[in-house]
């Protein structure tokens, strides 16, 4: 099961994420969030980057800007957190990675029509966009997401005690995990070492 770790700011994380064995890592680039970082940041955190793959995050953002600052920073993926259309995801210069909301009423086949490479779940919340670290109901989720086409991330409330518990009722192409990695807005690299042992346990060799 792969792990994206988001809302990175700062080299000590990064380097953590990557070296603790983190698949992709996340930038987010939507100026609402606590998260958020510029391009010339993101440029200078992923210097050093080696092995894990970086996805920029954005929101309802005009498209020049998105794809400016995927081939600025070299980004790997374009995460669309918004009511981005197929259209303008047609357009992305990167793979793209596609949000959507559990309780906003999501379904399998619209995400299985819409063009991105990967699907990410989250949690739904009326003040809040993403990031909000609440879990939503991951039973009842699971049978409809069986019925997609495209890999799946699984986000929202994911934490270092119930990760097992997601990749067991997804069976996930992966998780996307931020705020339970933090201490008072800012990533801990103790709970990214942490959360990346227990995933670390129940991975198969390639």
């Amino acid at each position: 099961m792969k792990v994206k770790i988001c809302g990175l700011r700062t080299e000590e994380a990064v380097l953590a994420a990557e070296d603790a064995g983190a698949d992709f890592l996340g930038f987010i680039f939507y100026e609402k969030s606590h998260r958020h970082v510029l391009p010339e940041e993101v440029r200078g955190l992923t210097k050093h980057v080696q092995r894990a793959k970086t996805v920029g995050v954005f929101v309802d953002a005009p498209l020049d800007e998105v794809n400016a600052a995927a081939d600025f920073c070299s980004l790997d993926f374009v995460q669309l957190h918004g009511h981005e259309s197929a259209a303008y995801a047609r357009s992305v210069c990167r793979p793209v990675i596609k949000a959507f909301r559990w309780g906003d009423d999501f379904s399998a086949e619209e995400a299985n029509d819409y063009p991105a490479e990967i699907i990410l779940l989250d949690s739904f919340s009326k003040d809040a966009v993403g990031g909000t670290g609440q879990r939503f109901r991951w039973r009842e989720a699971a049978e409809e997401t069986v019925r997609l086409e495209k890999p799946l991330l699984v986000a929202g409330g994911i934490a270092s005690g119930n990760v097992r518990e997601a990749e067991e009722v997804f069976r996930p192409y992966g998780v996307d995990v931020s705020g339970s990695l933090e201490i008072e807005k800012r990533k801990s690299v103790e709970r990214i070492r942490e959360f990346m042992a227990v995933v670390q346990k129940r991975r198969i060799p390639e």
